[in-house]
C-alpha cells in the first residue's frame, strides 16, 4: 500500500525567496554549523500529516479546499528571525510571519478539525507558531555568534505578499535533500477560481 509523505503549506513569491536567500547568506558568514534550506523549498507549513495512504490523498485535498473556501484572501508579511526552541539550545532557524499571523493561525485551526476527523492527522502538543524554516543547526550547543546574529537581524524585513491559496504538498526524501511537489491548490475566498483542482506543476 503506497504512502505519500504529505503536508499543507502557504507558498511565498520569488521576491521574498530572494530576500530569504540573502538573509541565509548573511547569517552563514556569522554562524557556523547550519544546514540551510534550499530557497525553493521554503514555505509556511500549516499542518504536517506525515505518511498518508495514496488513496486518501483526494479526501485530504477536498477537505482542504472546503475549509479554505470559507476563509478570505489576506496579506502576509515575512519579517524578523529567530530559532526554536531557544538560543541556548538552537535547533531550527526561522523567519517569522508579521502581518497575517492571526489569519495563518485561523487557517491552521480551520484545517485541523476536518483532517483530524479523516484520521490522517494527529494534533501536535506544542502551540502552532507561523514561521518559515530557513536552516537547521547541526549541533544544539549554545552559540554566542548565533544569539548575536539573531539580535542584529531582529528587524529584518522579507517583504509582503497576498495569500490566495493553500497547497497540499508531497515530500520525497533523498540524500541530496527533499523534493516537494504540489498535489492540489485550494483557493481562499476571493482568490482565483478552481478550488481544490489538481495542480499541473509546482512552479
Amino acid at each position: 500500500m503506497a504512502r505519500i509523505r504529505t503536508f499543507i503549506a502557504i507558498d511565498v513569491d520569488k521576491a521574498i525567496r530572494h530576500r530569504l536567500l540573502t538573509l541565509q547568506e548573511t547569517l552563514d558568514h556569522a554562524v557556523a554549523g547550519v544546514k540551510w534550506v534550499e530557497p525553493v523549498n521554503i514555505h509556511v507549513t500549516l499542518l504536517f500529516l506525515g505518511e498518508v495512504i495514496d488513496r486518501e490523498v483526494p479526501e485530504v485535498c477536498n477537505a482542504v479546499a472546503e475549509a479554505c473556501a470559507e476563509l478570505p484572501v489576506f496579506p502576509m508579511s515575512i519579517e524578523t528571525v529567530g530559532c526554536f526552541p531557544n538560543p541556548r539550545r538552537p535547533r531550527i532557524l526561522w523567519a517569522g510571519v508579521g502581518e497575517g499571523a492571526e489569519e495563518v493561525i485561523e487557517l491552521h485551526d480551520a484545517l485541523e478539525e476536518p483532517l483530524l476527523e479523516l484520521g490522517c492527522y494527529r494534533r501536535e502538543d506544542r502551540k502552532y507558531t507561523p514561521h518559515l524554516t530557513i536552516g537547521r543547526m547541526k549541533s544544539e550547543r549554545p552559540s554566542p555568534e548565533l544569539a548575536a546574529a539573531l539580535t542584529k537581524h531582529a528587524a529584518w524585513q522579507g517583504g509582503r505578499t497576498i495569500v490566495r491559496e493553500v497547497l497540499v504538498m508531497s515530500s520525497e526524501l533523498a540524500s541530496s535533500g527533499p523534493t516537494y511537489t504540489v498535489m492540489s491548490r485550494a483557493k481562499l475566498l476571493g482568490g482565483e477560481p478552481g478550488a481544490g483542482e489538481p495542480a499541473e506543476s509546482d512552479d
